[in-house]
This record gives C-alpha cells, sequence and structure tokens, in this order.
C-alpha cells in the first residue's frame, strides 16, 4: 500500500531574544501601536508596522521570521517622532513608547549576548498629549471620565488637561450626562464596561462625536477613587475637598487610574480639583492652556 501519512510539520523557531522582547512588551499594549526605541528610529512590527505605514505614508519593510513569515517593520526616526506622534493620534490611534532603559554597554556587563532593556514609559492619546509641538493651540485638550453610581441615581463628569494640570469635577443628572459630555471640548472620554452597557448611556454614547475608551469597571468605585485622591495629593484624609458623591469618586478613580496607566506610573501632577454643581460649565479651554499657571499640590 502507498505511504499516505501526513508530511511532517516544520518546528517552530523560537523567537530571538530581541523579539521575545518585543512581543512581551507588546502583549501588555495590544491595544496601542508600539514604538520601538531601536537606536535613533523607533520601529514598529506586524500589523503595528503595517498600520503605520500606511497613516503615515512611510516605507514598509521586513525583518526577520516568525512562525516562517516575514516580519512587516516601519520606522520613523527619533528626532522627528513628534511629528509622527501627531499624525497617528489625529488620526485616532494609541501609541505605546517604549525607550531603551540602557545603553549596549550596559547590556553587555551582562552577557556578550544580552540584548538591552526596553520599558514602556507613556501611552500617548487623544487625551494625554503633553507636547507642546502636538497639542493644538486651536481647541482645548480635556481628557474626561463619566461615571454612574448608587444604583444609577447619581452621576459625575472628572476632567482635566495634563498639559496644564487643570482638573475639574462636575456633579450631572444621570439623565442629562450624555448631553452634558458632548457640550465638553473632550478629547477622549473614558467610561466603564458597566455604564456602557446601561441603556441610558449606551444611547448617550452613540450620539457622541469624540474618541472613547472603555476601562473595567473596578477601577471606577467609591474607594478607587478615595485611594485615587489621596495618592495623587500625598494626603491622608479628603476632608480640605470637602463631601463627594459617590458618583464624583467614581469618576476620579476611573480618570486618575488611566493617567496612572498612560504615565506608565509617573507621579500625576494636576491641581486640586474645582467641583462644580450641576448647573456649571466645564472652563478646560484654549484660554485655560494658554494662561494656567500650576498651582502647589498638597
Amino acid at each position: 500500500m502507498p505511504d499516505t501519512a501526513a508530511p511532517p510539520v516544520p518546528e517552530k523557531k523560537a523567537p530571538t531574544p530581541f523579539m521575545a522582547q518585543y512581543l512581551d512588551i507588546k502583549s501588555s499594549h495590544q491595544d496601542a501601536l508600539l514604538f520601538f526605541r531601536m537606536g535613533d528610529f523607533y520601529e514598529l512590527f506586524f500589523e503595528d508596522a503595517v498600520r503605520a505605514a500606511e497613516i503615515l505614508d512611510i516605507t514598509l519593510t521586513a525583518r526577520g521570521e516568525h512562525d516562517g513569515k516575514p516580519i512587516p517593520m516601519a520606522g520613523v526616526p527619533y528626532h522627528a517622532s513628534e511629528a509622527y506622534l501627531a499624525r497617528l493620534i489625529k488620526s485616532g490611534e494609541r501609541v505605546a513608547v517604549c525607550e531603551q532603559t540602557e545603553s549596549p554597554a550596559e547590556a553587555k556587563k551582562r552577557g556578550s549576548k544580552s540584548i538591552v532593556n526596553r520599558e514602556v514609559v507613556r501611552v500617548v492619546t487623544p487625551g494625554t498629549i503633553t507636547e507642546d509641538t502636538i497639542l493644538s493651540s486651536r481647541q482645548g485638550q480635556v481628557l474626561a471620565a463619566i461615571a454612574l453610581a448608587a444604583g444609577g441615581t447619581e452621576a459625575a463628569i472628572a476632567a482635566c488637561d495634563v498639559s496644564t494640570g487643570a482638573f475639574e469635577i462636575i456633579e450631572v443628572s444621570p439623565e442629562t450626562l450624555g448631553e452634558k459630555a458632548a457640550s465638553l471640548p473632550i478629547s477622549e472620554l473614558l467610561v466603564t464596561e458597566d455604564d456602557e452597557a446601561r441603556p441610558l448611556l449606551r444611547q448617550a454614547l452613540a450620539s457622541l462625536r469624540m474618541p472613547v475608551t472603555r476601562r473595567p469597571s473596578r477601577a471606577a468605585s467609591v474607594s478607587s477613587g478615595e485611594s485615587a485622591l489621596k495618592s495623587a495629593y500625598k494626603l491622608a484624609a479628603l476632608d480640605g475637598f470637602g463631601s463627594f458623591t459617590k458618583a464624583e469618586l467614581c469618576a476620579c478613580g476611573l480618570l486618575l487610574d488611566y493617567l496612572s496607566l498612560t504615565q506608565a506610573g509617573a507621579d500625576i501632577r494636576l491641581d486640586p480639583p474645582n467641583r462644580r454643581g450641576q448647573s456649571a460649565s466645564l472652563s478646560i479651554d484654549p484660554a485655560t492652556r494658554a494662561g494656567a499657571s500650576r498651582s502647589t499640590l498638597p
């Protein structure tokens, strides 16, 4: 009888140490394009490279193989990276910036085949831009978090401009939460998965014309908000800020948790929160950015 056995499947090669490092870092930033620092360039690989090459109109090449296929690669010069970042953010992308945290000489001290350590130092999103060359002077940059609490009977918006430190909290009625958010100059809106599932909020989000980022519901709780505010301002208690509603604390927790994520654990430097009632309007705007001076944090 003829031999009908299937041909042997080629054994997959293990990724190189360099590619293993890249894949490990990328696994923690699946929702962002990864700017991977390599000398004088930020390189992008796989689907990130394809997407960036399309948006930026840069050359798409290949480097090595993974699972038997060429690895797409595209890069931008480090010294000109802010211009490319601006175009990517304007197109609606998020970018995780991964830097070399040691020199090649330092890496060699750990062994001749050691590669340099790399870490993501920040994630750039539409609402967390700090570079003056990327910020638009014609419109405000507002990162806002909306939250419902007390069974949906309370609602609040926490908003900030990370480029100036301005930080405001607005108490709103649940029925007008979407309407209020739509009236503000928001660059990026944060919402929890649980709140998004509520019919009232789901309907409101469908009509909003702004980038919406979904976050785990655990980030928006009364306890997380209290803890995040105390940590941000080095306080043992929040009495000096007055009495927060549950919704206000949930919104603050959601906002500050996201800032901690995008700033890779760096200190969050915001002015003390300016609290406003339901009839107030948000004052973070271009004039705030142009004339703001950061106050001393408690």
